[in-house]
Formats: structure tokens, C-alpha cells, sequence
């Protein structure tokens, strides 16, 4: 059933009782580049996948073979190769809007930023949220970690934790006896889901080199071992207020992170009135418990969120305006943007990196998904674009002072200065 292909290049076929038939190459040990995707209206219809990745042929041959989308695992996103319905594309699709719509009703008048904050969960993205005390930070990102399930773990950040601290902790039971036991990120091995680390600029640099190292690599060696993460979501919140005795990220630490998110507080009167006189909001964990836990499975995220980036995509018009974006991030002047605060020319050290720019596409993918598109719209790319490139633009020295007033007007001009399709 599974005959050894002789030939060093694979073929990909698919056929309709109707005649037409399509097909395309793809090198052996480079399978599934491009991915395909099988729309095929007619039931009779048949197809040939030949897999080059385990150099074996499948068929399929009359069967119904409406709604498949092929995963590819060579995309920039953790996932596997495997095949998906439209069906379950819509079912995952209704658990999304169900997480967003369980952290709504936690956090009020936030509604932009969870949806951002859930496109980031399902484009498999870490999340840096940054906003005054009080305006419920934590709340959102522990509404998320409740939602999505798995294990969980939160560390608080101070100026004296420790990079150990992270892995390990030691004590002295009651007989005297030293005891050894796994840290936070260790304690839960290959389940850990959400790791939450509140107040992140609190921490030193140490220790912050630390998780960034497990945010884009998701092992940490420790004890002779290697362990991994490969489900592990980070989710952290910075406090913009107090500046002493704090560590603020490096700027290529926070590329690490999809999103930079400012939370602020709700300028609705109504909704004030409800923070203010509703008791239900006056109590979190009581709050926190109207989310089910587990609306969707952690473990599952990854795959879920390779087969939307497969699912939906992008034509060549949409391709060459993220190109684009991507040249006007690095040489603005070059797209008509300017600045009444700042001398263009010399405002930029870097632009965007191909990580940042990928993290744009994956975004732009889920935003169309959650729309119920397979196909992305400049719409889309322009909702993720201030969030996921604020952080991203590097300033020279003499402007990077004032980066938190330049860079969202610098961003602003891009976006009306560069052409949509």
C-alpha cells in the first residue's frame, strides 16, 4: 500500500471526474514548500499525495475530498504535517471567538486588545503588555492562561530573583534534610502551556536572558538534561510607571515578543460606571472562575495554528505590499514619510527583521481566519501592523530617547504612505 518512490523528485496530482487535473514538484528532502491546498467540489474526484518527507505514496480515490488544506512542517510556526477539514477549521474557529469572548467578559472595554492578544495565542506569538497600575494587565493574561488550559505557571519578577530561581529551588525540610525540587519552567516538563511572568522589567537582565532563551528556542538545559517546551506560550506585563530599582528589556530582547501591547484605561463612561459600582469586578479570582477552564487544549495549539497559516493565503499583490512595508520600515524616506518631530533621514539604525516580518505574516493570517477568510486582505495586515513593528524599528541613540512618542507616528506615516493594494 506503501510502495518506495525510485525517483529523487515527487510529484503531487490530483484529478476530478471532470478531466482537469493539476499537479507540481517539489524536491526530495524540500517536500511541501508551498503546501497545497484540495478544494475539490466533485465527490467521484480523486487525488495522489506523494510525500517525499517519508518517501512513501498515498490515494485516495473516490472519496469526497472537499476541505483539505496540507500542513507543511517546514513553516515558522511549531506544528505537523497532517490533513484538515473546512469543518474543523470552523470548529476551531467557534473556540477562538469562544476564548475572546470569555476574556470580554472578564476585562470590559478591552475588546481590541483581547482580540490582539488571541490572534498572537493562535499564531503562536508571545505576548509584552505594558500599561499604568491597576487598569487589569494581570487579569487579561491570567483570563487567557485559564482559557487556553494546560499547566500553568506564574513568576513574580523582583530585583533579587535569580536565574535559578527559574529552574530550581532548594530547602531544608523538617529532619534537616536538603531537598532538591524543579523550578517554574521545569516543573511541568513538555506540559507546560502558559508561563506568566508579571512585571518582567523587575527582573535582572540574567534572568530575563534566561526565559527569552526558552521563549525562541523552548528547551533550557539544566542538570545534565535537556528539556523542552514545546506548548509553552509567555505572556508578560511591564510596569511603565516605576523606573527605580527596574531593568527595562533591550530592544532585541522585545523582538522575541509577536506583540507589544499598551493597555490603558476604558475612556467609556458606562463601562467606568460598571468597574466602578458592579462589585462582580471588584473581586478577580471570583471573576476568574466564570471562564471554563480549558475551552481549548494547549497541547493543541500548535497544530491548530500551523494548519491557519497553511489554510489562509495571501495573493501576490498582498505579498508585495508586506514587501513593501517591510523596505519602508528600513528606508522610510524612500515612501514620502515624514515627521514634524524628527529628521527622517537619520531617524532609522534598523529596520524590521525577517522574524518581525514573519510574525507580521503569521498575524495578518490569523486576523483574516478569525474573519472567516482563507485569504488576507490589507485590512488585515494593517490591524497587526502598529502592534507587531513598535517595537521592532530601531532608532539611532540621539532619538531613541523619545522613542515612545516618534515611533507611533513613524508608524502611522508608514501605513497611509505605503500603497494597499
Amino acid at each position: 500500500m506503501f510502495p518506495t518512490l525510485p525517483a529523487e523528485r515527487h510529484r503531487f496530482e490530483r484529478g476530478c471526474a471532470g478531466g482537469e487535473r493539476m499537479s507540481a514538484d517539489c524536491e526530495q528532502g524540500k517536500a511541501w514548500t508551498s503546501g497545497f491546498s484540495l478544494r475539490l467540489p466533485d465527490p467521484r474526484c480523486c487525488w495522489h499525495w506523494l510525500s517525499g518527507l517519508n518517501n512513501r505514496s498515498r490515494e485516495c480515490i473516490g472519496r469526497d475530498c472537499v476541505g483539505y488544506s496540507i500542513m507543511t512542517p517546514d513553516l515558522p510556526i511549531r506544528g505537523r504535517l497532517t490533513l484538515i477539514t473546512d469543518k474543523q477549521h470552523s470548529d476551531w474557529r467557534e473556540t477562538a471567538l469562544t476564548v475572546e469572548a470569555a476574556a470580554g467578559e472578564v476585562v470590559i472595554g478591552q475588546q481590541p486588545l483581547i482580540r490582539l492578544i488571541n490572534i498572537a495565542l493562535f499564531a503562536r506569538g508571545h505576548v509584552l503588555l505594558e500599561g499604568d497600575v491597576g487598569v487589569g494587565k494581570t487579569t487579561i493574561l491570567r483570563a487567557f492562561a485559564r482559557a487556553v488550559g494546560g499547566e500553568f505557571e506564574r513568576v513574580e519578577g523582583s530585583i533579587d530573583l535569580l536565574p535559578n530561581d527559574l529552574v530550581y529551588h532548594t530547602y531544608v525540610d523538617a529532619d534537616g534534610q536538603p531537598h532538591i525540587e524543579p523550578g517554574p519552567l521545569l516543573r511541568h516538563g513538555d506540559r507546560l502551556t502558559t508561563f506568566f511572568f508579571n512585571e518582567i522589567n523587575r527582573a535582572r537582565p540574567q534572568v530575563q536572558s534566561l526565559l527569552l532563551r526558552a521563549m525562541a528556542e523552548y528547551t533550557l538545559s539544566a542538570f545534565n538534561l535537556e528539556f523542552t517546551f514545546p506548548h509553552m506560550t509567555v505572556f508578560a506585563d511591564r510596569n511603565k510607571i516605576e523606573k527605580e530599582e527596574t531593568f527595562e528589556l533591550a530592544s532585541a530582547a522585545r523582538d522575541r515578543f509577536m506583540f507589544e501591547l499598551n493597555m490603558t484605561t476604558p475612556a467609556d463612561d458606562d463601562i467606568r460606571r460598571k468597574l466602578l459600582l458592579d462589585t462582580a469586578y471588584h473581586n478577580v479570582d471570583k471573576l476568574l472562575e466564570r471562564i471554563d477552564s480549558g475551552i481549548c487544549h494547549g497541547d493543541e495549539l500548535n497544530d491548530i495554528g500551523a494548519a491557519i497559516q497553511q489554510f489562509v493565503r495571501t495573493s501576490p499583490a498582498l505579498d508585495n505590499y508586506l514587501l513593501d512595508l517591510w523596505r519602508a520600515s528600513e528606508t522610510p524616506q524612500r515612501y514620502g514619510v515624514s515627521l514634524e518631530s524628527a529628521e527622517i533621514d537619520r531617524l532609522i539604525l534598523a529596520g524590521a527583521s525577517p522574524r518581525g516580518m514573519s510574525a507580521l505574516t503569521r498575524a495578518a493570517r490569523v486576523a483574516a481566519w478569525l474573519e472567516g477568510r482563507d485569504h488576507v486582505l490589507p485590512e488585515d495586515v494593517q490591524a497587526v501592523f502598529p502592534t507587531c513593528m513598535i517595537h521592532r524599528v530601531f532608532f539611532t541613540p540621539i532619538f531613541e530617547l523619545r522613542r515612545t512618542e516618534i515611533a507611533p507616528a513613524l508608524i502611522d506615516g508608514i501605513l497611509h504612505q505605503v500603497a494597499a493594494p
